[in-house]
Formats: C-alpha cells, sequence, structure tokens
C-alpha cells in the first residue's frame, strides 16, 4: 500500500510499467473536470473509473482485495477514510472472477483518511475497505494490471 500527494505520483512508475501512462494521463487532464464513467487507457490492463459515493460508515464498509488488478484511489471532493488489513492474516473469501474481487468478515485493523491531492494504492496483497464518508465524494479508481 502506497499513501502520498499526487506531486509525488511519477515516483512510483518503476512499480509497475502502466504506471506511468496513469502519471502522464493524470498531468494531462484535469482529474476533478472528469465526468462520472469509464475511460479505458488500455483494455483490458488500465482504465480509469470516476464514481460518485454517497455516505457510508466505517461499520457499512466492507474489506476487499483483488487478484488480477491494482487499484489507485484518489478523491477529488470531499475527505475519504479507509480502513487496511493485510490480505495474508485475513480469512479465506470467496473470489468473484467477473469482478475481480473478494469480500471479507474482518473489520480494518487501522484507517487513513485521504484528501483531494492525495492518493492510496492498493496492490493485491492488500485488503481494503474504500469510501468512508459522512458527506459524500467524488473520486477517480484507477485500475491497472498487476
Amino acid at each position: 500500500m502506497i499513501i502520498d500527494t499526487l506531486d509525488n505520483i511519477g515516483k512510483y512508475e518503476s512499480l509497475n510499467p502502466l504506471f506511468k501512462v496513469v502519471t502522464e494521463f493524470l498531468q494531462t487532464h484535469k482529474p476533478d473536470s472528469l465526468p462520472v464513467g469509464q475511460i479505458v487507457l488500455q483494455e483490458n490492463d488500465l482504465w480509469i473509473n470516476t464514481v460518485e459515493t454517497g455516505v457510508k460508515a466505517r461499520e457499512a464498509a466492507r474489506l476487499e482485495t483483488h487478484d488480477r488488478m491494482i487499484d489507485i484511489q484518489i478523491p477529488l471532493t470531499g475527505e475519504e477514510e479507509m480502513g487496511y488489513f493485510p490480505r495474508a492474516v485475513l480469512a479465506p473469501a470467496p473470489y468473484d472472477p467477473s469482478d475481480d474481487i473478494s469480500f471479507y468478515e474482518e473489520k480494518p485493523l487501522a484507517y487513513f483518511r485521504l484528501r483531494p491531492g492525495m492518493f492510496a494504492v492498493f496492490f493485491p496483497e492488500d485488503g481494503h475497505a474504500p469510501a468512508i464518508t459522512p458527506t459524500g465524494l467524488k473520486k477517480i479508481i484507477v485500475k491497472v494490471r498487476a
């Protein structure tokens, strides 16, 4: 897992060849002006989902993991709290290959907050409970082939 500011996102390009494409996209587009929906940058390997979420309390947030994709989550409006739990110590959970997701019963071990101008990266080994917010928010979820 990585938590940082968007000013530093280019420092992580060596972790995955597709991260450079993400950095270039974010530098050439205004993320906060992207419409809700999906932008495919490379079929099956890299896309951007811009979403609006409603209010969600910690109790309603479910830990999730992905086997094939890395998430880069970027809040655009409002503050977002996220939960974290290392996948290696989570109890096994059913996997949905069509959505590349597993949901877990455990509650996060730790929570952190992101504000606009920040991002978090979740690798397949990172259990995360996103979109905890008292007000709702608009955010980008970049899906990158692991």
